[in-house]
């Protein structure tokens, strides 16, 4: 009997869901869907194999105030009708910061999930939420087990100094160190670079995760050598909603001039920053992008500007560059972004193919540029369903 996997990524407004066959464990997922709205005004939406829509009738309502424990309820039942006498094997979660502990996939119990809660201050838009997916499967289904796969993870063959601030070394060993995220990104994206680099691929490349969340790591040997995110996922890039780099002084300030506590320096810089902040029009480059508004405008410009910076950045740590990777929402969408980076990155031999950037091809740069600029859609479902298969029996 054929048996299924089901990966879970659960965020503050959403909760995403892939099922996979065990045996085959296509990177196409059987069935994917989501839910969306969470705490306003929840949705849900799911589709096959083939993109087409699966019927979601008894999902049509629900209760504007369910939670993430609730609609996993809901999504157990529904799933049971759509995968019939399939039995559900495992369910593998996106957990976003494993820290100094956990640096593979791991089966969760009670006591690595305390652990993992100890991790929520550092990664507080998502740490919270992955661990609410967690505990709502454990009271629905107790005897289903659980696997963690983290961020962090990929990021673990970087080496010490590449890891570490420049702080007193009582703090580095107690952990304050750079961990990195969109790990699971960075691992998929590692794993498909033969098909399209041949074999380049275990070259120097730097890949940029671009969506609401951003970051960009430096690949050599399609390992991880450096990362623009740190103790934190509020560090390097320019986000959707987050500062990214931010001069310490400024934290400072805002608590000595401006009285703010912690929490409020949490919420200016984790959600009322970044496009949404500087353009005071939103956080969604779509929207940016179709906007009159000067300042959104501006927001663009200045998003692209700190990613070609932060890009150049890295690439001493991988000592030049011969692949540039978009990936994610706004990576794998948005020609502008793309053009405003490369454009600035020229110095490095990189040419970009306007017309093939504009099309969204997999390829967008001239036959004879210095530096292969690719489009590649991530998968960060497909990650977390091997190591399921992996670490089960």
């Amino acid at each position: 009997m054929t048996q299924v996997l089901l990966t879970l990524n659960a965020g503050s407004s959403s909760l995403k869901f892939a099922v996979f066959d065990r045996e085959t464990l296509s990177e196409t997922a059987q069935i994917s869907g989501k839910f969306t709205g969470i705490g306003g005004a929840p949705a849900f939406t799911a589709r096959d194999e083939t993109g087409a829509p699966l019927d979601n009738a008894e999902l049509e309502t629900i209760n504007a105030d369910a939670d993430h424990e609730q609609l996993i309820a809901r999504l157990f039942d529904w799933l049971e009708q759509h995968l019939g006498q399939m039995p559900l094997e495992a369910v593998g979660h996106r957990v976003v910061h494993g820290g100094r502990n956990f640096s593979v996939p791991t089966f969760i119990n009670d006591e690595i999930l305390q652990e993992l809660e100890l991790l929520s201050p550092l990664a507080p838009l998502h740490q919270p939420h992955n661990l609410a997916a967690i505990r709502a499967v454990a009271k629905w289904r107790p005897g289903l087990p659980q696997i963690a796969c983290f961020d962090t993870s990929f990021h673990r063959t970087q080496s010490r100094t590449a890891q570490l601030f420049a702080l007193p070394r009582a703090l580095s060993d107690e952990g304050v160190v750079r961990y990195g995220f969109h790990g699971l990104s960075y691992d998929y994206i590692a794993g498909v670079l033969p098909q399209y680099l041949g074999d380049c691929a275990g070259g120097r490349v730097i890949v940029a995760h671009l969506g609401n969340g951003a970051s960009m790591c430096a690949m050599h040997d399609r390992k991880s050598v450096a990362t623009s995110m740190g103790f934190t996922a509020l560090d390097g890039l320019m986000m959707g909603r987050r500062c990214g780099t931010l001069d310490p002084g400024v934290v400072l300030y805002l608590m000595q001039a401006k009285g703010m506590d912690a929490t409020e320096i949490e919420n200016l810089l984790y959600r009322k920053s970044g496009l949404l902040g500087v353009s005071g029009v939103s956080n969604n480059m779509q929207v940016l992008q179709q906007s009159d508004d000067p300042h959104a405008s501006e927001a663009i410009d200045l998003y692209c500007f700190r990613a070609a910076s932060i890009l150049a950045g890295l690439v001493p740590s991988i000592g030049g560059l011969d692949a540039l990777v978009f990936t994610a929402g706004i990576g794998e969408n948005s020609a502008l972004v793309r053009k405003n980076i490369c454009d600035r990155l020229a110095w490095l031999g990189l040419e970009l193919d306007s017309a093939e950037n504009a099309r969204d091809a997999t390829c967008i740069s001239q036959p004879q540029s210095l530096v292969k600029v690719l489009v590649l859609p991530t998968n960060e479902e497909a990650v977390v369903a091997k190591a399921c298969q992996n670490l089960l029996p």
